[in-house]
């Protein structure tokens, strides 16, 4: 089993200030090496943050006796669940300055218990952070403000087991704080999976990922963690909300689509009725090497608007390629890869392949398995697809390892339609590195990846990396986060494709947002959270 930010289910410990298990960090010296790389970062690393130097307050607020033993009020369980995993997070918690600490962390085990938790913060005017598995990057997770007497973070991850299986139907009803291990563990033996691996896999809930319409692994097809919801269970302080269960319906407006990526501002999800998959037997990948950028996406964009569906069609520009080790000669490189439970996928790779020959694609040697698949995700693959997927596991790790170097590293994601798409990419290059400079006096990195593609569009995904100015990190990034959005909003791309709104995106998606659509969202929020106890500040005010 996976973890929660206090340890929860494994012996390993997970790390309170950074990305992922505390083993598994950069160490000092490799962090040395990987700041030669950007000039202008610190000699040595930034020391390791500690619970016992952070001016932790007493907790404002006591529960009553009745919800005593669901609360801890332990420092070291309460930093974990301060804020999330975004580089804004992490270089905080390097600085000694974490921001508003939770009074009280809870775990509930039913809904009973969310209830009662919920109706005692409403009467105390308590703030509630729902909790998953603490891998936001918007700053989620995390409480800004004094409007309110205390804050409580409501962690779910004890919730955390698969309650019943349709086998006929295939599909399961999953309680929402199952980590992703956890919620797979309890499928394998029926031979049956969610399919749904976002980078932050190990660490994040099902909960997490259908408050906040995550992105998974996968390309194409069921991309988003949507797809797979056939009913939702949510408890709201005005009351319990359980959808019938159904394979599609057209039945007025979803209620199921006013909780999926409602961020917890309306409810707490605390179960739901998934669709599952049979497990993959028989896998194929390849990558392609493009001389010119343009002619790659050209590739992609004929990819995904043919019928093939590949699992995985992730295209590095020459920055990812070189940075994950799939390429060192200044080629662009496409991931592809295929799988299927029922029948071999050979010749589906192979029209693929022809397709980005056709735009200049030079193809590695492919490698095919029609055995079982040893592990989520995993795509037998040639050398530059290993070396990719490898790299794609550690980056959080690294980034870490670079913020305690005083570098300022950082991901951001968006979508639009393939007729914006080679301007946006162009001008978030241009602007995002003229702003990293202007704000540092150093140059700056900006890579890009495409990580789905749809036949109307794609989702870029940037990567920005700079030596900052000690001190001022924070600063340097809202200004760079500040240029980016600008630059998403005037290409009419989206604020965000899967990484969710939370705190930091809120002005992009104000601009985004409709009116109309905005009055009903507040509406909505003062009717089943009049007390506005939940996730204050998340989408609306």
């Amino acid at each position: 089993m996976s973890a929660s930010p206090s340890g929860h289910g494994t012996s390993r410990t997970r790390s309170w200030w950074g990305w992922g298990y505390a083993d598994s960090h950069p160490d000092d010296a490799e962090c040395v090496a990987m700041g030669a790389l950007l000039p202008g970062t610190l000699a040595r690393p930034l020391p390791i943050p500690r619970v016992a130097d952070l001016a932790i307050a007493r907790p404002g607020v006591t529960p009553p006796s009745s919800l005593a033993h669901l609360v801890s009020t332990d420092p070291g369980v309460r930093a974990a669940h301060a804020m999330g995993k975004a580089y804004r997070d992490i270089i905080r918690a390097l600085r000694g300055k974490p921001g508003r600490i939770p009074d009280l962390v809870a775990r509930p085990t039913d809904d009973r218990e969310v209830a009662d938790l919920l109706d005692w913060a409403g009467g105390q005017g308590v703030a509630v952070i729902p909790f998953g598995g603490g891998s936001s990057v918007v700053g989620g997770v995390e409480y800004r403000g004094d409007t309110h007497r205390a804050v409580l973070s409501l962690d779910l991850t004890s919730m955390d087991r698969v309650l019943e299986i349709d086998t006929v139907s295939r599909s399961a009803r999953i309680q929402s704080g199952a980590l992703g291990p956890v919620l797979e563990e309890q499928l394998r033996p029926h031979g049956l999976t969610l399919r749904h691996f976002p980078q932050s896999f190990e660490f994040s809930t099902l909960g997490g990922w259908l408050a906040t319409r995550a992105g998974g692994h996968y390309a194409t097809g069921r991309t988003h963690i949507d797809d797979f919801v056939q009913s939702l269970r949510v408890v709201t302080p005005a009351g319990s909300s359980t959808s019938l269960r159904l394979p599609a319906s057209g039945a007025g407006p979803s209620p199921d689509r006013l909780f999926l990526g409602s961020e917890g501002v309306l409810g707490v999800i605390t179960e739901a009725w998934m669709r599952l998959q049979e497990r993959p037997r028989h896998k194929a990948s390849a990558s392609v090497a493009f001389a010119d950028f343009t002619d790659a996406l050209e590739a992609v964009r004929v990819i995904a608007q043919s019928d093939l569906s590949p699992a995985n069609c992730r295209l590095l520009d020459p920055g990812e390629a070189l940075l994950s080790g799939a390429s060192r000669d200044g080629s662009s490189v496409l991931v592809l890869g295929f799988e299927s439970a029922t029948g071999r996928v050979d010749d589906r790779l192979a029209s693929a392949l022809e397709l980005a020959r056709a735009h200049g694609g030079r193809v590695g040697a492919p490698t095919a398995n029609g055995g079982t698949a040893p592990a989520e995700g995993d795509v037998p693959a040639d050398a530059a697809v290993s070396a990719w997927r490898s790299a794609f596991l550690r980056m959080p790790y690294l980034r870490d390892g670079l913020a305690r170097m005083g570098a300022v590293v950082d991901t951001f994601e968006t979508a639009a339609t393939w007729d914006r798409i080679p301007a946006l990419i162009d001008a978030v290059r241009t602007e995002v590195g003229s702003a990293a400079l202007k704000a540092t006096g150093h140059p700056a990195t900006v890579n890009c990846r495409l990580t789905h593609v749809y036949p109307d569009g794609a989702a870029p995904y940037f990567t920005v990396a700079v030596a900052g100015r000690p001190g001022e990190e924070v600063g340097i990034w809202d200004d760079i986060k500040a240029v980016a959005s600008d630059v998403l909003h005037r290409h009419r791309a989206t604020i965000t494709h899967h990484h969710a709104v939370g705190r930091d995106h809120r002005p992009g998606y104000d601009l985004q947002r409709p009116e109309p659509f905005a009055l009903a969202l507040r509406a909505a929020k003062d009717a089943l959270d009049p007390h506005h106890i939940l996730n204050p500040g998340v989408l609306i005010d």
